[in-house]
């Protein structure tokens, strides 16, 4: 995947982030959780976009550890609201799948920008 795509598929997860979290029950706990998943969700590509602009390695490595942790909350934060009962598993199967392959993609060069040094 090149970065377009992989900028493209971190706004994609962003959006669905935003819709999810727009259609969220109005109680205290839904709107506690969908601010964190809000926070984190849309924080995947803000911080993979700073991440290509960078101008050495090891501060690659900073912003994509950056990236891999966001990306890890935010399966964290759709796991409680649909083990929580909040929302049903269907709607958050495909967010949860896109952002699972982003955690994946980014530990994975993540690895590969280590071995270089």
């Amino acid at each position: 995947m090149n970065e377009k795509e992989f900028k493209d598929k971190t706004k994609r997860v962003a959006l669905g982030v935003i819709r999810l979290v727009e259609g969220l029950p109005n109680t205290k706990v839904a709107d506690i959780l969908g601010r964190q998943l809000l926070r984190s969700g849309t924080s995947i590509g803000a911080n993979y976009r700073a991440a290509c602009r960078v101008k050495s390695t090891p501060d690659m490595i900073n912003k994509l550890k950056t990236v891999e942790e966001e990306s890890d909350e935010t399966l964290y934060w759709l796991e409680l609201l649909t083990e929580s009962g909040i929302i049903p598993p269907e709607k958050t199967t495909g967010l949860y799948k896109e952002t699972d392959e982003i955690l994946s993609m980014t530990v994975a060069s993540l690895k590969t920008l280590r071995s270089r040094r």
